[in-house]
């Protein structure tokens, strides 16, 4: 009888190799998908590194027994063209919902209180004159995308003694943590009575320019316009005029173009505060990362279907 091998996978990193090694039948090697691999004919399941680039589409090309691209990251629109027509592609959906969740309120945070001026006038070591900041307390709060990640935001919002609405691709029942779920047509008449917009929806045609010049017209004097999405889905041009103007706020972790190149002018807006697209970046998001390898490679292993699949493989 022939001795069954096992499933090859590759992995960006020694400790996810590590993650997956006493998984029986599953043998991991770490590879970057950009030079070639001396045993790329054997792979079967390719995880590209997190950061950086997307996996080069003729580096791909050459893996004849390749089956599934698992990424680690929830966003796949830069990818789906890199993929063979053959080959399934799974995004890392479950990964990052507490760490882009954790980021999502702490921008809202900071923004309300004012942090920002008060990291700069530590920086001078200026006692700075007190005054009455914002608070979250008693905001409305409208949350664009309930997915995983969206979800995972209000719960953790509902705590800090907020109103919070949620709205999605079409109206539903609530959950447990909602009473409704809004549809995307009511999208402008929700955000006239919003303190805090909250974007967490996947790049996509319809989601491209969503909150746009006359979305943002509709919202109050004074609201807060945080993007964990991704930035097109943002007009810049549009949040520079009313951000500029000192009419709205904004806190973003991804921008419009990316990255922000030094002389654009959401750097030095008051009331604007950016960090650089790391949203999932945190300690939470290697053993979640790990747990998802495990059940993707036990199940391809097994015959199995997969988690997360956004492109299915066309033979």
């Amino acid at each position: 009888m022939s001795e069954v091998r096992p499933v090859l996978v590759s992995v960006p990193e020694e400790a996810y190799a590590a993650g997956l090694a006493d998984v029986e039948g599953v043998e991991p090697v770490v590879w970057d998908v950009r030079g070639p691999h001396e045993r790329g004919a054997e792979l079967r399941l390719v995880v590209p590194p997190y950061m950086g680039a997307p996996p080069p589409r003729e580096r791909l090309d050459e893996l004849p027994g390749l089956e599934v691209v698992q990424l680690l990251t929830a966003g796949y629109e830069t990818v789906l063209d890199r993929v063979p027509q053959q080959v399934t592609l799974c995004n890392g959906a479950g990964i990052h919902d507490a760490s882009t969740a954790e980021l999502a309120l702490a921008l809202i945070l900071a923004s309300c209180r004012d942090l920002p001026e008060h990291v700069r006038a530590q920086s001078r070591a200026t006692w700075a004159a007190p005054r009455v900041s914002g608070a979250l307390a008693d905001s409305r709060v409208l949350v664009v995308g309930y997915g995983r990640i969206g979800r995972a935001i209000v719960r953790r919002l509902l705590p800090f003694e907020v109103e919070v609405t949620v709205v999605a691709s079409r109206s539903r029942g609530g959950d447990e943590l909602v009473d409704l779920v809004h549809g995307i047509e009511e999208l402008p008449s929700l955000a006239a009575a919003t303190d805090v917009l909250v974007v967490i929806v996947p790049l996509t045609e319809a989601t491209r320019g969503l909150v746009d010049a006359s979305l943002l017209a509709r919202l109050p004097d004074g609201a807060l316009v945080v993007n964990v999405a991704r930035g097109p889905v943002v007009d810049t041009d549009a949040l520079v005029a009313e951000c500029g103007s000192g009419r709205l706020r904004a806190a973003l972790d991804v921008t419009d173009p990316e990255p922000l190149p030094r002389d654009h002018p959401l750097w030095t807006i008051p009331g604007v505060l950016i960090t650089p697209h790391v949203g999932g970046a945190t300690t939470a998001m290697a053993p979640r990362a790990v747990a998802l390898l495990r059940r993707q490679v036990e199940a391809l292993r097994d015959g199995r279907p997969l988690d997360n699949v956004v492109k299915p493989a066309v033979h």
